[in-house]
């Protein structure tokens, strides 16, 4: 027995326009109706406490902290864990068994763009089949206020929770106007910046995010960017970063997120720790050797970081100097910022028909070298933005191959570093596939991490960078956010040219105490609640 299940909303019915007596039937039934939920609730909570509840038993319990696996069981009450250990079934009880599979706390994702795909996606399957459970959005400098995002979710429920950042491209955006972000901020619109960004603290946002490489907040100064996330400090929040440059001048935008987690006192992180530039591969040691003396100077300094050597973003950061025009940066991109051979267009709408070919190739198809094809895609995409000024979709994007393997894998052991996808349905692997990605390659494959490391990378240390209290731990009166797993065959599936297809060995995931996937698929409830700050 299943107990009262929550309800499972697929095609809400909508209001329809009635006559007055059809409406004095519908009051009389609706009276009749709320007795029958009112006596059914009734019945649910004082059978609750004995038969609303599921037993998940037969599993090798890794509970997130990082400690070896025992064998055991959990049971859940409503969205609550409510005890671990050697447990024998109650009577009506819901019993899984877990053959013997990996059963660990949902998985955290600390730098998402899955939210985008939400409305239209409520099951979140691109994220959940990788036993993702919550979501923190709000990256890159972009937000929603926090009375939005709770306001969707009271209009279309979701399958997964969401925590967010206030960004600070959007603050900038909102005070001084989207087509003037060319420039430093003025005092006056420094101070409404600060006086939003306070707003949406008081209402549970995680911290300040910044995307500092992309053209709304590269024209910041830093001390814009300081007097904000002292802001964010004083209410105990956090500072996550995009930082300005992850090549040419990597080294100076390290210095100014240390700067800012030395004068403020809070923790800050890297948003996805990459080496981006050719001629300093395989230099990770030494960067993090930089980010240990901060830690050692007493700043809480972390990372995030996903499994690949390519990224998803806008062709335009491959011009650091934001000189566009300029042959001799398109020359030094095409060598030092990205291998045009190995690289995709994601998104091109001035010609669709580029999607999914290489830059070598539209240079070859063009009869142009690839550094005139960089500059020419960056102008067509300007002009077509600029005769669009209301398209509503992606204009352009590249999946480009920039780092080195041995760079990925020395972030990934980093003590300091969880795991993350910055994913969304569609572009990059990573969307789909990132969790289950270091799961198969980095435990099971190459044996870099013991399956609890790496799930304590994906769980309670997420939830430390982030702040989130009472999840990414199996513990009692912690929240039944779980996903059981088959370490023989979890792994991914999607690549470049197929960057959708589902993982594998993600056999269920609960969030908040539902079963929200199971056989490959959504089982249809919407569980998912917007998740705030520690308080």
């Amino acid at each position: 027995m299943q107990g009262c299940q929550p309800y499972k909303v697929d095609n809400p019915v909508q209001p329809q326009a009635h006559s007055t007596r059809t409406l004095t039937a519908f009051s009389y039934l609706g009276h009749m109706k709320y007795l029958l939920i009112s006596i059914t609730l009734l019945f649910c909570g004082s059978a609750a406490a004995q038969v609303n509840t599921t037993l998940i038993h037969n599993v090798w319990l890794m509970d997130g902290s990082g400690k070896p696996a025992v064998k055991s069981a959990v049971r859940i009450q409503g969205k609550l864990i409510k005890d671990t250990g050697n447990l024998t079934a109650l009577p009506g009880e819901t019993v899984i068994n877990g053959n013997g599979m990996i059963l660990a706390p949902g998985f955290i994702d600390s730098h998402s763009h899955h939210y985008s795909d939400l409305k239209k996606n409520p099951d979140a399957l691109p994220a959940i089949n990788q036993g993702i459970t919550t979501i923190v959005v709000g990256q890159d400098g972009h937000s929603l206020p926090m009375d939005t995002l709770a306001a969707f979710l009271q209009r279309r429920p979701v399958a997964i929770n969401i925590a967010s950042y206030t960004g600070h491209s959007t603050l900038r955006e909102n005070s001084m106007g989207e087509k003037d972000l060319f420039r430093t901020a003025t005092e006056q619109e420094t101070t409404q910046m600060k006086d939003a960004l306070a707003a949406e603290l008081k209402k549970g946002s995680l911290g300040l995010s910044t995307g500092l490489e992309y053209e709304e907040g590269f024209y910041s100064s830093k001390q814009e960017v300081l007097t904000l996330a002292k802001v964010a400090a004083a209410q105990n929040a956090r500072y996550i970063s995009h930082i300005r440059s992850e090549d040419i001048t990597l080294d100076d935008a390290v210095d100014e997120i240390i700067e800012i987690g030395r004068q403020t006192g809070m923790p800050v992180q890297l948003s996805h720790i990459k080496i981006a530039l050719k001629n300093r591969w395989k230099t990770a040691d030494s960067f993090l050797k930089k980010l240990e003396a901060a830690r050692k100077a007493g700043i809480d300094i972390t990372a995030d970081v996903y499994p690949y050597t390519f990224w998803n973003s806008t062709l335009r950061v491959l011009f650091p100097k934001r000189d566009y025009e300029n042959p001799e940066s398109a020359q030094f991109a095409v060598t030092q910022l990205f291998d045009p051979a190995a690289s995709v267009l994601a998104e091109y709408a001035p010609h669709p028909a580029y999607k999914g070919k290489t830059i070598s190739a539209i240079a070859k198809e063009r009869n142009e070298t690839e550094a005139q094809t960089l500059m020419n895609l960056i102008r067509m995409a300007a002009a077509f933005d600029a005769a669009h000024p209301n398209y509503a979709g992606g204009i352009e994007a590249i999946v480009a191959q920039s780092m080195h393997e041995e760079d990925v894998t020395r972030f990934i052991l980093w003590p300091h570093a969880n795991i993350c996808s910055d994913g969304y349905r569609g572009g990059h692997p990573r969307g789909v596939g990132a969790f289950p990605r270091v799961l198969a390659r980095y435990v099971r494959e190459r044996k870099l991490l013991t399956w609890e490391e790496a799930i304590y990378k994906m769980t309670l240390l997420s939830a430390k960078h982030v702040g989130l209290s009472r999840r990414g731990v199996i513990a009692k009166d912690y929240y039944a956010d779980l996903v059981l797993i088959d370490p023989a065959t979890v792994e991914d599936k999607a690549d470049i040219r197929n960057p959708q297809a589902l993982s594998a060995g993600i056999l269920k995931v609960w969030v908040n105490g539902i079963l929200v996937f199971q056989e490959h698929k959504g089982t249809g409830y919407y569980p998912g609640q917007i998740l705030k700050r520690i308080e």
